[in-house]
């Protein structure tokens, strides 16, 4: 029988999340799709015009915590100065992670 926090680590949950700092033209994009492809999150990543990135992470709450905790550093070269996220339902839309331009 499963222990309630590995019951709650496996609930299908989805993000969406605003990253603000150095975060356009640093690679994070392709960075966050590595990153999500290799944790099997699903969803997309895409500049805004403000100069902010946006996100939306899909998958199991344990890999979506753990995109989150990767997305606070970022590449080599970004430098993450606010991260916020609102939780959502998970809604199944995405079957992979894409760059959204």
């Amino acid at each position: 029988m499963e222990n309630n926090a590995s019951a709650k680590n496996k609930e299908l949950v989805r993000a969406l999340v605003l990253i603000a700092g150095r975060v356009q033209g640093v690679g994070f994009r392709y960075w966050t799709r590595s990153q999500a492809e290799e944790l099997g999150v699903v969803g997309y990543v895409k500049n805004l015009n403000d100069g902010r990135v946006e996100a939306c992470f899909e998958g199991e709450r344990g890999e979506v915590e753990k995109l989150l905790d990767r997305a606070k550093q970022g590449p080599t070269f970004a430098k993450v100065e606010d991260l916020e996220v609102s939780w959502g339902e998970y809604s199944g839309d995405s079957k992979d992670f894409e760059i959204q331009r």
